[in-house]
């Protein structure tokens, strides 16, 4: 009777623990008199190289189960994203592709913090093998209050950036 009545104490204990963990200390993510912008999506760019039409030759020193008529490298630029707030550079960043080959998607993940206000915001992409300019560019006023989030996100199917 005491070993259960001991169990029963120390799960009530244990449940107690939970309950006050899981509310408090409080956490504040950002200060009360403040907003924030985040910038988080995933984009593959385009190949580093275009695919290239392979030779009779090259395909006959292959074995038999590995001709294909195209070579297509897999590695992929990286994007060079730029976020300007009120004409004023914030961020800009070349994000290299994740994987070992290089080949997947560039993840960018930024936040900014700024007091309630009406904002200039400019978010400009490149993910091609061009040398200057982007290929994608969003301009947008935008008033956020204290405490809101805004959210930049980036579907290449809908032609580009979100505010969300």
């Amino acid at each position: 009777m005491l070993k259960l009545a001991g169990q029963l104490a120390a799960f009530a204990l244990f449940a107690l623990a939970v309950g006050y963990f899981s509310a408090s200390p409080q956490y504040n993510y950002m200060a009360a008199d403040k907003a924030l912008i985040k910038m988080n999506f995933s984009h593959a760019g385009q190949p580093t190289q275009a695919c290239r039409k392979v030779t009779q030759a090259e395909l006959d020193q292959l074995a038999p189960n590995m001709r294909k008529p195209m070579d297509c490298p897999r590695e992929r630029v990286a994007l060079l994203v730029e976020v300007k707030i009120n004409g004023e550079s914030k961020f800009k960043r070349a994000v290299p592709p994740s994987g070992i080959a290089r080949d997947g998607a560039a993840t960018v993940y930024e936040k900014f913090e700024l007091a309630e206000g009406t904002y200039a915001v400019s978010v400009a992409m490149r993910d091609s093998r061009r040398e200057q300019g982007y290929d994608y560019i969003m301009q947008k006023e935008v008033s956020i209050e204290a405490g809101q989030v805004l959210v930049i996100d980036f579907e290449a199917e809908t032609g580009g950036f979100k505010f969300l």
